[in-house]
């Protein structure tokens, strides 16, 4: 599709060589890449999500040396968690599907789409982009019933068992067709699906789809007659790039008590058709690279050496250099080498060792003219379905639970509504005599240090209107003046943090910092909160006001990776 450049690319040099359409041996950089996305990738498909070292070691075919090390660096760089002896994926991972989704276009220019029609016909709606021989899921609108499609942004099907798929395999190639039919025989079951629920029928074979291709060709849409699942069926439609290629398929998902695949077709075709065609025209037009340039999550390679200064071999530095390069590539039209060493601080060389690995690898591919590189939808295979779905409280609660380990005394997370404060996360210390709230649990704005620094974030008129008129005195340290409130609301402005000392319970201190959001904004409030016996007001400022930075900056950073594509994560 034709790309308006941005203005970065409008002004580089023409005379740059195109890299060599035949890929050079890039030695250790692919294999050190491979293995990491390995690791990545086992994870990501282990139902739980939670693997020990030696189980992925057993999944990956690596040396149990070698997948300590890819840990240690994805731990580092806060791609993976640790928990006791388990590893899990953790929500920056986001980062990498981000950069796919922001380069294709397509759930920006078609969700509104999807929206309205699955408003219009009061059934599910959802789009899949094609990957290699199957259907991968980016966006999806799912009505609320009883019944309903739990399919996950990133999730992969494969093409004989959905609808879209007959319409993406009428543009393949011989030896797309090839190795369709390879993997056919050598997976009945599918076991490379995780995400697709077992057949529970005998198998329809090559010849079934070959007919079903035959008929998408002709129809130019496709059925999916209880393929997925009995109970289930979809009706698909193509959404065409400006040549004639098939970009997307939106798709209408409904369940037998309500339709029949033939009923279905007669219901929702014409609409589905004319919501293609919108679809089509809006990724005709050009993207916003000034929008995909201001969200763009990077690991730059001046960090990089320094995580790499402080822990030495443990650290795969080419591992991390490829993913900051993958985190890059978030422009419609693809972007150029020297842009992606420009933006992740990599000498050129290095940079283009990274793209010609990652397009080895198939996570990336290059334009007809060799200079510009996008990411495949391969990326969402790491990781991206099974973070999608995180809630803000399973988001904050394992940094909770490592500041607590830290510091030994509770930890919450809260947002504000209203006048009050509503708890979202919540890790408690272990003590005979500890602080005992329940998530959902609500308090005054004015007279909490969660509050404080969540009411720190408004301008001088909303703050007044979100303090109480009248100020109850919860204890007799309580400030009841408004004026003296808001002076100490103020205060978190300048000093980042707000200490509250038993102003809402005797014997109670608490400190909090805010949390903030991709765009600046405060979301959020982080405390950790103590016993006078316990604490000081010094002490929490010396000792535990550190630590709780540390946590709120690791919040924000999973919290930025979560929100771009779901806002509604902090509701």
């Amino acid at each position: 599709m034709p790309r308006t450049p941005t203005a970065a690319q409008a002004v580089e040099p023409p005379v740059e060589p195109p890299v060599e359409p035949t890929l050079e041996p890039v030695g250790e950089s692919v294999a050190t890449l491979e293995r990491g996305l390995a690791v990545i990738g086992a994870l990501s498909a282990d139902r739980e999500r939670r693997m020990r070292p030696s189980d992925l070691a057993r999944a990956t075919g690596l040396a149990r040396s070698t997948v300590d090390r890819i840990i240690s660096t994805l731990v580092r760089l806060g791609y993976l968690r640790a928990e006791g002896r388990d590893v899990l994926l953790a929500p920056r991972l986001l980062e990498l599907g981000n950069a796919y989704l922001a380069a294709s276009r397509v759930p920006d220019a078609v969700d509104q789409y999807a929206l309205r029609l699955a408003d219009a016909l009061d059934e599910s709606v959802s789009v899949c982009v094609p990957d290699r021989d199957g259907a991968r899921f980016v966006t999806q609108f799912a009505r609320r019933r009883t019944m309903v499609v739990s399919f996950r942004v990133g999730d992969l099907l494969p093409a004989e068992r959905c609808a879209p798929g007959p319409l993406f395999a009428v543009d393949w190639n011989e030896t797309r067709w090839t190795g369709w039919r390879q993997r056919l025989g050598e997976q009945p079951n599918q076991a490379a699906f995780p995400a697709l629920p077992l057949s529970r029928g005998p198998a329809r074979g090559a010849a079934d789809f070959e007919r079903r291709v035959a008929a998408a060709r002709d129809a130019g849409h496709a059925l999916d007659d209880q393929l997925i699942e009995p109970g289930l069926v979809a009706l698909a439609v193509p959404v065409y790039d400006v040549d004639g290629t098939v970009l997307c398929a939106v798709s209408v998902v409904s369940h037998t008590s309500r339709h029949s695949a033939d009923s279905l077709a007669e219901h929702a075709l014409p609409q589905l058709r004319e919501c293609a065609a919108e679809m089509g025209a809006e990724l005709a037009h050009p993207g916003d690279e000034a929008r995909a340039a201001a969200l763009s999550p990077m690991l730059d390679d001046t960090y990089l050496r320094a995580v790499k200064d402080e822990l030495g071999p443990d650290f795969l530095q080419s591992l991390a250099r490829g993913l900051a390069v993958l985190s890059t590539l978030r422009f419609p039209g693809g972007l150029a080498l020297t842009d992606v060493a420009e933006a992740t601080g990599l000498a050129r060389a290095t940079a283009r060792r990274c793209l010609l690995a990652l397009r080895h690898l198939g996570y990336v591919c290059v334009s007809a003219d060799g200079r510009r590189f996008t990411p495949l939808p391969r990326v969402l295979e790491l990781g991206y379905a099974p973070q999608s779905r995180l809630t803000f409280d399973e988001l904050a609660a394992p940094h909770l639970a490592s500041l607590v380990q830290r510091v030994h005394d509770s930890a919450s997370v809260a947002v504000l509504d209203g006048e009050e404060i509503r708890y979202v996360a919540r890790v408690a210390a272990t003590r005979i005599m500890g602080v005992d709230l329940a998530i959902g649990t609500r308090l005054p704005a004015y007279a909490t240090s969660m509050g404080r620094a969540a009411l720190s974030g408004l301008p001088d008129e909303e703050l007044a209107a979100r303090i109480p008129r009248a100020l109850t005195p919860l204890t007799s340290h309580t400030r009841t003046s408004r004026a003296a409130v808001t002076k100490a609301v103020r205060a978190v402005r300048s000093d980042g943090y707000a200490l509250v000392d038993q102003e809402l319970e005797e014997g109670l201190r608490s400190i909090a910092v805010p949390v903030r959001g991709r765009d600046g904004r405060i979301v959020a409030a982080v405390n950790v909160a103590a016993h006078a016996a316990h604490r000081s007001a010094d002490e929490l400022r010396t000792d535990v006001l550190p630590e709780l930075t540390v946590t709120a900056g690791r919040i924000e950073t999973d919290l930025a990776a979560a929100i771009e594509r779901r806002p509604a994560i902090l509701n």
